[in-house]
């Protein structure tokens, strides 16, 4: 990944995905003095080493900005002392992005019977999502809720549109955990799993957001997918000043 991040070019093709997700190639070629070849090389490289994610649609092919290395590296790396320091940095930009869609992709060594679990069971969701669990019966059309020991009230809602276990997972997604992420109305959430030798590709798709959807909505996925991994690999939670905002007292002490 760091090869890939040294070039300026591909750099400047990450800014562009950030300014504006889901991009063709004719788009993030007309923004330099490179060939559409050439260009196409550069995305061929941040796609090999997971930094960006292609999607089909129609017969165009289009580009997404995938963070979560970057924040596995953050997580690595990034101390609890200059966490603040860095999340107020990745706050801010993320104040700054506006997008109609959000693609993340990891790779986890883990079955996908077990990937599955992981998304749709209450206590193991609780473990790496900010403390809170899922519930659900889990057949298409049937409703979903998230919630969390201090609220009151759940934080997300919504309806499963496609169950098609262990494969994929289709939810509209209402959050009522703020006035700013109530407004922003209802969205779509995608989780597909690809097995890949001995491990799985998770694919997650936020989309249907409003130009104007507030960060918070989706700037926490790659924290999520960071402990889904971790946890699934190690049996280990994140134990990031980030990942632990909402985790009560006790659970802190467990991990």
């Amino acid at each position: 990944m760091f090869r890939a991040l040294a070039d300026p070019t591909r750099r400047a093709l990450l800014d562009a995905l950030r300014d504006s997700d889901g991009q063709t190639l004719v788009a993030l070629a007309a923004r330099h003095d490179i060939t559409r070849v050439g260009i196409a090389k550069h995305l061929r490289l941040l796609e090999d080493a997971g930094l960006v994610v292609t999607r089909r649609r129609g017969r165009e092919k289009l580009h997404f900005l995938n963070p979560v290395p970057i924040r596995l590296i953050h997580d690595r790396w990034v101390s609890k002392y200059t966490e603040p320091w860095a999340a107020g940095l990745t706050g801010l930009k993320a104040e700054l992005e506006q997008s109609m869609e959000k693609v993340f992709e990891i790779y986890v060594r883990t079955m996908p019977e077990r990937l599955w679990a992981a998304i749709t069971d209450p206590m193991i969701r609780a473990k790496y999502h900010f403390g809170a669990s899922i519930e659900s019966a889990w057949t298409p059309g049937s409703p979903y809720t998230l919630v969390h020991p201090a609220s009151d009230r759940p934080l997300v809602e919504g309806e499963n549109l496609v169950v098609d276990p262990p494969h994929r997972l289709v939810q509209t997604m209402h959050t009522l955990w703020s006035e700013d992420a109530e407004r922003a109305g209802t969205s779509r959430v995608t989780w597909e799993i690809e097995p890949v030798g001995d491990s799985c590709r998770l694919t997650v798709t936020h989309d249907q957001l409003r130009d104007d959807a507030p960060p918070e909505l989706y700037g926490g996925w790659p924290m999520i997918l960071s402990g889904l991994k971790t946890w699934l690999e190690t049996g280990q939670t994140l134990t990031t000043p980030g990942s632990l905002m909402y985790s009560s007292p006790q659970d802190q002490k467990e991990q």
